[in-house]
């Protein structure tokens, strides 16, 4: 016992070191809840993303586990259970996965797909010389001719098995060690069945021998692995390469003009920052002074240039062209909007669809039920023929013939695929179970300000009713960062320095900003929310937008706003009522103007003159009588009816609640990204179903015949690999330009 007590201790506290160097590395995502990424390179198939995640499901303290196949990593959520951290790269070792601490700064190409690459090159080298050498039996080769053949084969198999086998026996004995099963055990147990049989046979000088079944079935597994990894390949440079790209620093202008430079992670929301002409925008900010032109390919895919100046936004990971900028960061490293479109990509597949979750449930029942089978049909025809070899050589074969390599690819290759190809688009995927929703949608509700439109309202007309109210009404909108608020700080900025101060000022969505000054109340905003009894007899155009400036309920000034529609808005909606999907406009505005704009789109339903709970009752209300609505929004007031929507897309100059509340950001300013959105994730749906059949239809046509001890290994190893090969194809098929 003492020995054992020894043996213990030591681990015991390296666990606890570990811990706090998770602890340390680890999110704070608010209310005690922190996150951990951990990179995982043994997983391999949804058998290990099943395993793991049900182990940390388990596990006191851990909220939620998610693991991204293409980046072999595990996102954990995780509290402190009795003030003790849980040790997760522990957790991980005893389940059998080496594991350690992820970096997105680490994130590089796969170091598998090398080792892929040539153990795929060594198996199809010796399937295709053994093959050579089988052609010969084939035609008529007898004694010790035949032998001879053999023996070459075994040669050439066995080294060449070993070699290229070691990636699944390795996967399959690391199961077997603690007590679980993956797809790579039947593989494994079938291969080597396959060696071991065709040896016997050999050395008894057996007509037939299977070196080439076995040889040929690595060869293809492989090249459906390879293929896999392929396609992740290309979804993991896109991250690569946005992180090469962005500088690890900045540089800081501090108290007394000092510079320093100091890395992304140190720098916090308000600080001054220079960017020099030539350097990336580090961090998400605005203006504060200095003109220049940005090259926003990155982040927009817009290839012409933007040209800035002061009190101009500016998001993380454009180019600055021209002159030397000083901005004032708006978020730090982790919440600007590059982080958002990595973090993005990353989770483009992990979505928890119903289509995933099948997979996931088939894969897990998949070895016991094989095993079975393969038990099965090797007793019963042991038992009707008396022949154990014949029997055992039909159990190698329904071991083979049913590997469910196929099933596994059919989720995972399409959702990595449709997001490589939204992102092409300009779209960012944040939740890929989105695509399956946004695939069976039939109502799109677009918001009006700075969805259907640009955004940028210019204030196009000024009535003062006291002269007093200028001054304030640019002090109060200095406070938002709506649209309207935005024109009228930015115009009123210049004209009108004396600005007074206010005990509060607060924003109510969709109503306006509210200040106090000691007793008196001034609201900024719709009309019939600033004003007592004044907001329908004001002398205004009934085609311009309107904010209001009220005191205590009295008149002060009234501000009219003219914006532009955004790109390509009128195909969009042509697109959609071509796809018989309903079209409407939900929006706080004016019933004049979104009438207006209504006409003008040839839009027939809209509601206007809506607040955000009033959005959300309309929504709930079509989702009740059966419709499955896509909802189209920016800002704060529409982050209500985006969570009550099936699925949301959101500009990615949307309000920070906006983006975090929706399933899809769209970067470009062109409105086209709706309808391209959906035609690719119906796209998607109809090849993941496309990918089910065929798995589902293969294994039902295979099975009987294997068992019926029709196919021979070698045929069993074809069939099956053409089937993952079929997969993956039919997976590319995204390149089509249908989408």
């Amino acid at each position: 016992m003492t020995c054992c007590e020894t043996q213990f201790s030591k681990p015991e506290t390296n666990a606890i070191s570990a811990a706090e160097d998770q602890f340390l590395v680890s999110r704070d995502l608010g209310e005690g809840l922190r996150q951990t990424d951990l990179s995982v390179p043994g997983i391999h198939c949804a058998g290990c993303i099943a395993s793991i995640e049900k182990m940390f499901a388990a596990m006191p303290g851990v909220a939620s586990a998610r693991v991204n196949f293409s980046l072999k990593r595990v996102a954990v959520q995780w509290r402190p259970a009795d003030n003790a951290k849980p040790d997760l790269i522990a957790a991980l070792n005893r389940l059998g996965y080496d594991a350690h601490l992820f970096s997105p700064e680490t994130v590089e190409e796969d170091p598998e797909f090398k080792r892929l690459i040539r153990a795929l090159a060594v198996s199809g080298f010796a399937a295709m010389n053994i093959m050579l050498l089988s052609v010969s039996i084939w035609s008529g080769a007898e004694g010790s001719t035949r032998q001879a053949f053999h023996w070459l084969s075994a040669i050439i198999a066995v080294p060449a098995v070993a070699y290229a086998g070691r990636i699944f026996f390795a996967s399959a004995w690391s199961a077997l060690r603690h007590g679980r099963s993956n797809m790579d055990v039947p593989i494994s147990v079938g291969v080597i069945l396959a060696i071991g049989l065709s040896l016997y046979d050999t050395r008894q000088d057996a007509p037939h021998a299977y070196f080439d079944a076995a040889t040929s079935l690595l060869f293809f597994l492989l090249i459906g692995r390879t293929l896999d990894h392929a396609m992740r390949r290309k979804a993991r440079s896109a991250v690569s390469g946005l992180i090469k790209l962005m500088p690890r620093g900045a540089t800081v202008i501090g108290p007394n003009e000092i510079r320093s430079y100091r890395p992304l992670e140190t720098i916090a929301p308000g600080t001054t920052i220079l960017v020099a002409a030539g350097e990336r925008i580090p961090l998400d900010g605005i203006v504060l002074s200095g003109r220049s032109e940005i090259d926003r390919s990155l982040v927009t895919g817009e290839s012409e240039p933007a040209t800035v100046a002061p009190g101009a936004d500016l998001q993380a990971g454009a180019l600055n062209l021209t002159g030397d900028l000083k901005i004032r960061s708006t978020k730090d490293a982790e919440g600007s909007f590059v982080s958002e479109m990595i973090a993005s990509m990353l989770t483009a597949e992990n979505a928890r669809a119903r289509f995933r979750s099948l997979a996931e449930r088939a894969t897990a029942y998949y070895s016991p039920v094989v095993h079975t089978l393969a038990l099965l049909a090797f007793i019963g025809w042991y038992f009707a023929s008396g022949d154990l070899h014949s029997s055992l050589t039909i159990a190698i074969a329904v071991l083979i013939i049913t590997c469910p390599c196929a099933l596994g690819l059919a989720v995972p290759m399409v959702q990595v695929a449709a997001g490589q190809r939204l992102f092409k688009r300009g779209i960012l995927v944040k939740n890929g179970s989105a695509l399956e929703r946004l695939a069976g949608v039939d109502s799109v509700f677009f918001d009006k300000t700075g969805t259907l439109t640009r955004g940028r309202p210019s204030l196009v007309d000024t009535q003062v009713h006291d002269s007093s109210g200028l001054p304030v009404a640019a002090s109060i909108a200095r406070h938002s960062i709506h649209p309207f608020a935005k024109a009228i700080s930015n115009e009123l900025a210049a004209s009108e320095p004396d600005s007074p101060g206010f005990d509060s000022v607060e924003e109510h969505a969709g109503l306006g900003l509210e200040a106090r000054s000691g007793s008196t109340l001034y609201r900024l905003g719709r009309p019939d929310w600033a004003l007592s009894d004044q907001g329908a007899a004001l002398p205004i155009s009934s085609s311009k937008s309107l904010s209001v400036l009220g005191k205590n309920g009295q008149l002060l000034a009234a501000f009219t706003f003219s914006d532009r529609l955004r790109a390509d808005c009128e195909q969009t909606v042509r697109h959609l009522a071509g796809q018989q999907l309903q079209v409407r406009v939900l929006s706080g505005d004016r019933k004049a103007v979104v009438e207006k704009l209504a006409d003008d789109l040839s839009i027939e339903c809209f509601s206007a003159e809506l607040l955000p709970i009033e959005k959300l009752e309309q929504i709930e209300q079509n989702r009740e009588n059966g419709h499955r609505v896509l909802m189209v929004g920016d800002g704060l007031n529409d982050a209500p009816a985006l969570a009550a929507a099936n699925v949301s897309i959101v500009p990615a100059t949307a309000a920070d609640a906006g983006r975090d509340g929706a399933d899809l950001v769209f970067t470009r300013q062109s409105l086209l990204a709706v309808p391209q959105a959906i035609a690719i994730a119906k796209r998607a749906v109809t090849l993941i179903k496309q990918n089910f059949w065929l798995a589902v239809i293969y294994n039902a046509l295979a099975i009987p015949f294997a068992i019926g001890g029709y196919v021979t290994p070698l045929i069993a190893a074809v069939s099956m690999s053409l089937s993952s090969v079929l997969v993956v194809a039919n997976s590319f098929r995204f390149n089509d330009r249908s989408c």
